[in-house]
């Protein structure tokens, strides 16, 4: 039991893998004179999902402490920017219906609420618009930071949209090369336990047995560690959270100087809604719906019609089905297995939450690392709290889309509003929100996988109502508004002016790359 914790084996590769390899080997290089040996197992026969294109802001210190050059990263993943999500036909179902989260805070939010001066005006202009630069550049179509800003730096926050098999592939490379990750190509055929009923090896016809004193689940869907062997219970979530099946395309521009989104846009239909991501040779493009108020069929004609194709044409593009099964594992640290990716759980694509939580776990992991057995007890325990308590508020995140809907045209719609579907923690927030507008004490932690800012953003995009406060708002308060938001108006002006179209910026950082930091 104090034994130092010497080796880590993970199962599986794909994005949540090598995330996770990358992260530990980072960490453990940077902090140790004799580092904790890392191994990953995947299968040569198995292929990844790679579906998830969107990332949060997250991924760029994830990729600086990994010790990757951005401009490497952007070149080799046919990587676009992210600075937020636009979400079309949420709210009324109309053209004209559309809203944003942006990825930048609301002008000076650590300190200051804008939202009851918002809610307090004739509200001409959209919450985010005029709290924050973010959507006019989306809009514009302009980047997020120019060719002379450093790598990973900012005008604008951003994230990444990016090609999931080519990113794979791109980390196995550097993790293998650079971070001394042990990489074995074999199909486990067991595993070995201890008399505690810990892990002690898997079981491999052509690498043998493969030994390790802490082993994280990445084997996707079927969760081979977690799942299958220790039986780890499954929650699903289908009572709240509708979506089960995604069809799934790629789509070529139409030449080599369209337009590449600096956003993800997500369109609803009648019992889904679909994903629109830029990449630099192409999108990716999908329809996630529910099999409950449609069928494939159904579900395919609206993506072709989406995409102003005639349902032979979109044959021809090689549509792949994908089924969803929405929940998470009930614990995702048991023993000496930790799970991490689709094998401890997934929802559905909306906010591109599936690899915030890799990062973030394996963040955890890397951060406090047992130093024993006897120690990864209680680590595993905090892990346990921490995530089952991130899982839910994401759950409640990406209800709240569903919820604040005044659609009424199909039973979809209708469904996702019936007060049993809503999660009683989300209910409770709504009744607190009709009185006062989200703000940082909202909420139980101090650190959130979505703020209170992400809340205003969807609350007063799609029309929710937030009663006049009874006092009033003070002159002091109102002038402090004015200035900032007059200083959000300035800052707007200044970037429209001089930042990049973003397909120019990323052919500049193609051609000549980003300055190192």
């Amino acid at each position: 039991m104090t034994d130092p914790i010497k080796s880590v084996v993970i199962l599986g590769g794909g994005t949540a893998g090598w995330i996770t390899a990358g992260t530990l080997a980072a960490r453990f290089n940077r902090d140790h004179a004799n580092p904790v040996s890392v191994t990953l197992v995947e299968s040569p026969n198995v292929s990844t999902i790679g579906v998830g294109e969107g990332t949060w802001p997250t991924m760029r210190s994830t990729l600086r402490k990994m010790g990757i050059r951005e401009t490497d990263f952007i070149r080799e993943c046919n990587v676009g920017f992210k600075q937020g999500a636009k979400f079309a036909r949420w709210t009324t179902g109309t053209e004209d219906d559309f809203y944003y989260h942006p990825l930048v805070l609301p002008e000076n939010f650590n300190q200051f609420n804008l939202a009851p001066q918002w809610l307090s005006g004739d509200r001409n202009q959209s919450f985010s618009d005029m709290v924050c630069p973010q959507e006019a550049l989306c809009e514009h179509n302009r980047a997020p930071k120019h060719i002379g800003t450093p790598e990973f730096a900012a005008v604008a926050n951003y994230a990444y949209h990016l090609d999931a098999g080519k990113f794979s592939s791109f980390l196995q490379k550097h993790c293998t090369e650079h971070l001394h990750v042990r990489h074995i190509l074999a199909d486990v055929t067991g595993v070995t336990e201890l008399e505690s009923g810990d892990l002690e090896s898997l079981q491999t016809e052509t690498a043998g047995d493969i030994h390790g004193d802490l082993f994280i689940d990445c084997s996707g869907f079927r969760s081979r560690l977690l799942g299958d062997h220790y039986g780890v219970p499954f929650r699903s979530c289908k009572d709240v959270l509708f979506i089960d099946n995604a069809l799934a395309v790629q789509i070529p521009y139409e030449d080599e100087g369209s337009p590449i989104a600096t956003h993800t846009i997500s369109t609803a239909q009648s019992a889904g809604w679909v994903w629109d991501i830029g990449l630099q040779s192409r999108r990716g493009v999908g329809h996630v719906f529910s099999s409950a108020h449609t069928d494939e069929t159904g579900a395919y004609r609206e993506l072709a019609a989406y995409l102003n194709l005639s349902e032979a044409e979109l044959d021809s593009m090689g549509v792949r089905k994908i089924p969803i099964v929405p929940g998470h594992r009930e614990k995702f640290w048991h023993r000496n297995c930790v799970a991490i990716g689709l094998s401890a759980g997934f929802l559905e694509p909306l906010e591109a939450s599936a690899l915030v939580l890799v990062e973030i776990s394996a963040n955890m992991i890397a951060e406090q690392f047992p130093a024993s057995r006897a120690a990864m007890d209680v680590v595993a325990r905090r892990f346990n709290d921490t995530f089952l308590y991130r899982w839910d508020r994401i759950i409640d995140f990406l209800k709240l889309h569903y919820v604040l809907t005044k659609r009424t045209d199909s039973r979809f719609w209708l469904d996702n509003c019936d007060p049993e579907t809503i999660p009683d923690s989300l209910k409770e927030l709504l009744t607190l929100w009709r009185f006062q507008p989200p703000w940082h004490d909202d909420f139980d932690r101090a650190v959130e996988v979505f703020p209170a800012a992400s809340y205003q953003y969807v609350l007063y995009g799609m029309g929710f109502e937030t009663e006049p406060n009874a006092f009033g708002l003070s002159e002091q308060y109102r002038e402090q508004a004015q200035q900032l938001l007059q200083q959000k108006q300035k800052a707007t002006q200044q970037m429209l002016a001089g930042l990049d179209n973003h397909r120019d910026l990323i052919n500049k950082i193609c051609q000549h790359g980003l300055q190192r930091i």
